[in-house]
């Protein structure tokens, strides 16, 4: 039951103040792009710069008024970014073939220079090609990567190799010179404005800094929502590349989604690394065992090696 008390005690006056005050838009009507987040950004002074753009500002504003606001006017501010950038998102999700829509998925810690970063690069480059559209959490290592293989769609492999020989000299995002590199790669292959890719990523990793290869990005305050839409969204299939905790933790999630027929439909998920999902993270044989004895239903679970093997799966989706 509603307490009409407490809600005649809610100063509205001053929640209207500290709205015009928070350093980020209580009602974004876009989605956001690199040059909204990095918009103070210069290459040739990034340290300065890097503190100035908008997406850290707004990262430091978090960590100033908590990961986990208690404060009321901060938990409602918030929540109306959420939900105007959600409501976008869902307008944007319409002007798509949901079973076109695909995820991947996996470590942030994935570094440029690790064989699995390409692969990623790969795969999401041709299934961009052929007309899928790609989303990830929007953050550095598998995350990055997708997007970089969207962004480098329609052009030759050597092209592909250069950009990465750019990106690996800063690995990872806590490197010297991560975002440097991704924005000299912009420069040198400019985008091929056919090909779009969308990130989901949030302000509560904001020590994560978003990648600047995804045409458009739906940045959260809650995780939990944005790791929800993620996982909704891909009715065309998920990929799992090898991560840690939270990319287990989506995978199961899926699982569940798939098993109830929650959107009604039960998307692929597809493996990428024998070893590692059956035997370092024996995820693979806790999935078959499940679907085996009928405590997982609706689950279509399988995993390679081999960047063709995804693709064909990807693509048996849409026949």
């Amino acid at each position: 039951m509603i307490d009409i008390n407490n809600i005649r005690k809610f100063d509205f006056v001053a929640y209207e103040k500290y709205c015009r005050e928070v350093p980020y838009y209580i009602f974004p009507t876009k989605l956001y792009s690199p040059e909204d987040l990095f918009d103070k950004f210069d290459i040739d002074n990034p340290d300065t710069s890097f503190n100035e753009c908008y997406d850290t500002r707004v990262f430091q504003h978090v960590v100033k008024t908590g990961k986990v606001p208690l404060d009321d006017h901060e938990i409602g501010a918030r929540s109306m970014h959420d939900a105007a950038i959600r409501r976008v998102l869902m307008n944007h999700y319409k002007t798509f073939d949901r079973n076109r829509l695909v995820g991947i998925m996996g470590g942030h810690q994935l570094s440029r220079c690790d064989s699995y970063y390409r692969q990623v690069v790969d795969i999401a480059k041709r299934l961009t090609e052929d007309g899928f559209f790609m989303i990830s959490g929007g953050g550095p290592g598998a995350m990055e990567a997708t997007h970089v293989g969207a962004w480098m769609a329609g052009r030759s492999d050597k092209e592909v190799d250069e950009a990465i020989a750019i990106l690996s000299e800063a690995p990872t995002f806590e490197d010297q010179g991560w975002l440097v590199q991704a924005f000299k790669v912009r420069r040198r292959f400019p985008l091929v404005t056919e090909y779009k890719s969308l990130a989901i990523p949030t302000f509560f990793y904001g020590h994560e800094p978003p990648t600047v290869f995804a045409t458009h990005i739906a940045k959260f305050f809650d995780n939990s929502q944005r790791e929800d839409l993620i996982l909704t969204a891909a009715f065309g299939g998920l990929i799992f590349m090898p991560g840690s905790a939270g990319t287990l933790q989506e995978v199961f999630q899926e699982a569940v989604q798939n098993h109830y027929l929650t959107y009604e439909v039960s998307s692929p998920m597809v493996f990428v690394g024998k070893k590692f999902w059956t035997e370092d993270v024996p995820v693979m044989p806790f999935i078959d065992h499940m679907v085996a004895n009928g405590r997982y239903r609706n689950v279509d679970a399988t995993v390679f090696d081999e960047t063709e093997d995804v693709i064909r799966t990807i693509k048996r989706q849409i026949g």
